[in-house]
């Protein structure tokens, strides 16, 4: 049963995310006390645009208030609807994740083994990692599902120690503020 809603909510709420230009990657519904929270990932090529996301919430919105209105009760009761991206810790699973990924570190089990490596490439057939300086390229047969790794700073973006210019103090103030 719980199957049979999700899709009946999906029937709703899919056409809406496409017509705004985004692929709809999850679609949740969890209870908080008397409530039910209504969870929608949405991601494009291009990113996702909070100022389209508020639109889209409201288009969704507005759709499942119609559905409900012709006596589809899709959603017991009171609900919040929560409507963003993904986030950085969704595991790349389908080509169009790998693709919106290139240049991004992942952490993959590929042909049995755990590797890093950077996204270089990816298409419908497979993708291509560096790996410490090698491309490895792996049908997504051979893949489990990816995450990226998150990277507060890019090796190229660190200063270079041996810089004369170099001083790792720079950041921190004396205790008067100076």
């Amino acid at each position: 049963m719980a199957q049979q809603h999700r899709q009946r909510l999906q029937a709703v709420v899919e056409p809406v995310v496409t017509a705004g230009g985004y692929d709809l990657e999850d679609l949740t519904v969890t209870r908080v006390g008397r409530r039910h929270l209504l969870r929608i990932a949405v991601d494009s090529d291009s990113g996702v645009d909070l100022d389209a996301v508020a639109e889209l919430s409201r288009g969704i919105s507005a759709a499942l208030d119609e559905a409900e209105a012709t006596g589809d009760e899709l959603i017991a009761g009171e609900y919040e609807l929560e409507v963003g991206s993904p986030g950085v810790d969704r595991p790349l699973t389908l080509p169009r994740h790998w693709r919106r990924n290139r240049a991004r570190l992942v952490k993959v089990k590929a042909a049995g083994s755990e590797v890093t490596g950077r996204v270089v490439a990816a298409d419908d057939a497979g993708v291509t990692l560096d790996v410490d300086g090698e491309r490895r390229t792996h049908a997504y047969a051979e893949l489990g599902p990816g995450r990226v790794q998150v990277e507060l700073k890019r090796l190229a973006e660190l200063p270079d120690p041996d810089d004369e210019d170099f001083d790792d103090e720079d950041d921190e103030e004396g205790e008067d503020g100076e």
